[in-house]
């Protein structure tokens, strides 16, 4: 149903920005909003996500629009690039599909004093130890394992628990979004079987688009806050994209399992099942939002033990400490989530539950959630490209909070399905392909390479440019990938 193209009406808002009238749909609560220009229109188009964007504007409690990035595409329920603000004082519910299966997937960002000059000579022996060490794949193991005890504290606590046990420090836990925890956490709402799936597999990056990449500073839009955020051309950086694994897929399948007849006991009519949802309020809604907390933890401290080997591999191939590499995480953001976040509703502040399915939160200069070190500048937003062509990092706008519940993209966005990248991959080397454009990628498998190959996702400088047009966030830093390991 989904390669169906979208038939319904896109009306022009602005160059940046498109609707759908809630006349579209009977039921429809509020418009659809979609932020794209006329060059991606067509990649908006080309599957039925737009449709769900319709669809998530049924929604009790929604406030002022169902939004959608310009990385949009086909997701579980919502699009990916989805984002959605119910107010519980009006109804409002949670939505598993909102935040998908991958509870906080999301990406950090680390800096070093390397340059490339330093490490061209060496990337290939990096980017192997680096495949060597950290464990990637389909149900991969690591080195770390918390059962009992050490994992309920690990999801109570998130990196703050990895901190009390020297896997952290102060400087990772402050640069990390909401400090690496989320308060509420419910470990007891978190399924035995959920804790099981993750017992050893924090510190692992898993299979599908997540990745560890040596990047490259290539170019500075904005050396100011460029350099406020320690940042200069032709600098090294490592990208690391993961989530909560296993334990965060399976608290998200508990969940739907347990909301499957939640929307008829409560008397809420939606158009896809995949949608099914409970106010906030509910018992459902809040043993919900108890288990995604703890799994949000539970990635903070995958990302953060992920960063620890990368360091590790660093010292090895450059015989300093990491410390000394100057490897500090400028900023770790989440773009799988749902947060209860103060936002203003037609001139009247109020707190609503925004869900945001791969989008990036994009707070803007003076926002209390801002660090404080970067409050006067904006919060760094990173937005991971594909493996050929780019990643950025950008800071937070005063538009976001106007427009978007303080949010803008997440990545590029997949132009094909997996599938189809596969059947397009045929008779080719990726991995051949990708060194000869200057990028060591190393995967578990070939298929890997073909399913996550360029030519799978939109550019992502287009997409880039939206959000900067928009006004959401603002370009600050381009970098382009040197070496790439993959699940």
């Amino acid at each position: 149903m989904h390669k169906e193209p979208f038939s319904g009406p896109l009306e022009q808002v602005d160059p940046c920005c498109y609707r759908i009238p809630k006349s579209y749909k009977p039921g429809m609560r509020v418009d659809g909003m979609i932020f794209a220009n006329e060059l991606l229109l067509d990649a908006v188009r080309k599957d039925q996500a737009a449709d769900q964007v319709a669809n998530v504007a049924f929604l009790p409690g929604i406030q002022k629009a169902s939004i959608a990035m310009p990385d949009i595409h086909w997701g579980y329920g919502f699009c990916i690039g989805g984002v959605c603000a119910t107010d519980p004082n009006e109804g409002g519910v949670i939505s598993p599909g909102g935040v998908g299966y991958d509870i906080n997937c999301g990406v950090r960002l680390v800096k070093t004093n390397l340059f490339y000059r330093d490490v061209k000579p060496h990337i290939r022996t990096l980017v192997e130890t680096l495949f060597k060490t950290v464990p990637a794949g389909v149900g991969r193991k690591g080195k770390y394992e918390f059962r009992g005890k050490e994992i309920n504290r690990m999801l109570t606590d998130g990196a703050q628990y990895l901190r009390s046990r020297d896997l952290a420090t102060d400087g990772d836990v402050e640069h990390t979004e909401a400090n690496g925890r989320l308060d509420e956490a419910e470990p007891d709402f978190v399924s035995d079987h959920a804790k099981a799936r993750g017992a050893e597999q924090c510190g692992t990056l898993g299979s599908g688009n997540h990745f560890m990449e040596v990047q490259v500073v290539d170019h500075l839009f904005d050396p100011a806050v460029a350099s406020a955020f320690g940042l200069e051309k032709d600098q090294i950086c490592v990208l690391i994209h993961s989530g909560s694994r296993g334990l965060g897929y399976q608290v998200c399948d508990d969940a739907l399992t347990q909301f499957r007849n939640a929307p008829q006991k409560y008397g809420i009519e939606l158009p896809d099942r995949q949608l099914a949802c409970a106010p906030v309020n509910s018992p459902e809604g809040q043993k919900y939002i108890g288990a995604m907390r703890a799994a949000a933890n539970y990635a903070w401290c995958n990302r953060q033990l992920l960063m620890m080997q990368a360091r590790e591999c660093f010292e090895e191939i450059f015989g300093q400490t990491w410390q000394s590499l100057q490897m500090n995480l400028l900023y770790d953001v989440c773009h799988n989530i749902a947060k209860f976040e103060e936002h203003t509703v037609d001139g009247k502040k109020k707190k609503v539950w925004v869900h945001r399915k791969g989008a990036t939160r994009a707070f803007p200069p003076g926002h209390p959630e801002v660090p404080a070190i970067w409050r006067k500048i904006g919060q760094p937003v990173i937005i991971p490209g594909d493996m050929g062509r780019a990643s950025w990092v950008l800071v937070g706008q005063p538009g976001s909070m106007e427009r978007s519940f303080g949010t803008t993209c997440h990545g590029a966005g997949r132009a094909m399905s997996r599938t189809a990248a596969v059947k397009h991959a045929a008779g080719r080397r990726i991995d051949k392909e990708l060194e000869a454009r200057g990028v060591i990628a190393r995967s578990q498998s070939r298929k890997g390479l073909a399913e996550e190959q360029p030519d799978a996702y939109k550019n992502v400088d287009d997409v880039v440019d939206v959000v900067h047009e928009a006004g959401l966030s603002a370009k600050v830093a381009r970098m382009r990938p040197i070496g790439v390991i993959k699940g």
